[in-house]
């Protein structure tokens, strides 16, 4: 189970998806974390423009942590699908079978300990903050259909302070630190590389799933 984190706009999902392509040798599954957004239907849609979406009240880690529970048990699941223009959840849900390896990423994946805990390998995304803010422009006002002037009021009011308090200290818990994001090329083959190695051992018994919580932490590699 990887486990990638990293700014709004770092290039996470990049790197999750490269990661994801270049295991050919192995099933793979990737997983969004912003499909566990809490659905606040109850709410109207105005209020629910104005929740604050970058903070972890804000995504539903019981589901979550259910979910790759079940993958890791190799069982499949039923992953929630979330509508960014009406912010609620759709109906539809996508059938996600279980894998040899489960690639996830999120902003804040790394602040809820049972996440981390379940996570094999932890990757952390950096990118300038200016390079963030950007990437956030084009997918928000393209991808996302959001005024310009909406986008950046989100990034000064919550984007920006959330990202210092939480996603920022979260960068401690990983094991790599990738700068660049999906275009470090190099960091991202080290990562397949420690992947398949794991795989190899696992496959030949050689090696039982680790359990974090009674390991010390080691520094994390910079690549």
């Amino acid at each position: 189970m990887i486990g990638i984190a990293g700014g709004s706009g770092s290039g996470k999902s990049t790197v999750a998806k490269n990661v994801a392509e270049l295991l050919t040798t192995s099933s793979v599954v990737f997983i969004d974390m912003d499909a566990y957004y809490k659905n606040f239907s109850s709410l109207s849609l105005d209020h629910r423009r104005r929740l604050n979406w970058d903070h972890p009240d804000a995504f539903d880690y019981d589901l979550l942590y259910e979910h790759l529970n079940a993958l890791a048990a190799r069982k499949s699941i039923e992953k929630p699908e979330y509508d960014f223009v009406t912010h609620l959840r759709k109906r539809e849900r996508t059938h996600v079978e279980a894998a040899d390896v489960v690639v996830i990423d999120g902003i804040l994946l790394f602040v809820d300990e049972r996440i981390r805990e379940l996570c094999d390998v932890k990757v952390f995304v950096d990118a300038d903050a200016d390079i963030r803010l950007i990437r956030r422009i084009e997918r928000d006002t393209h991808a996302r259909g959001r005024p310009l002037d909406d986008v950046i009021e989100q990034y000064l009011s919550t984007v920006q302070p959330m990202h210092l308090q939480f996603v920022e200290p979260s960068k401690r818990y990983a094991d790599v630190i990738v700068p660049r994001g999906g275009h470090n090329t190099v960091a991202i083959e080290m990562i397949v590389a420690k992947i398949q190695r794991r795989l190899a051992r696992g496959s030949s018994g050689g090696e039982a799933r680790h359990t974090p919580s009674a390991q010390r932490p080691a520094p994390p590699a910079r690549t």
